[in-house]
């Protein structure tokens, strides 16, 4: 799995897959990442705001090493939300 390569732990990620089949949350989440564009997410200081919100949406409390972690793996990605290919993609790292 490509997130453990970042040190984030499966334990993080299958919590935040059951939180997320919550419809409000989910709809939160949503609404936060509405409009985020590929040059949102290769900028530091956006994903770093969109990992600390969405960690406040989900009742997570990230650790700093946590929240660095998570910000390298969303930059490494090289994430375009806009292209169906890059979203199949990570659909399918956590499914």
């Amino acid at each position: 799995m490509s997130y453990t390569k970042y040190g984030i732990r499966p334990e993080l990620v299958e919590r935040v897959k059951l939180k997320m089949k919550n419809p409000v949350v989910k709809d939160r989440m949503k609404m936060l990442l509405n409009g985020v564009s590929k040059y949102d997410l290769q900028d530091r200081t956006k994903v770093k705001k969109l990992v600390k919100t969405s960690a406040g949406i989900l009742q997570e409390s990230l650790t700093e090493q946590q929240e660095e972690q998570l910000i390298a793996f969303v930059l490494g990605q090289k994430i375009d939300p806009s292209n169906t290919l890059h979203l199949i993609k990570l659909w399918a790292m956590f499914r």
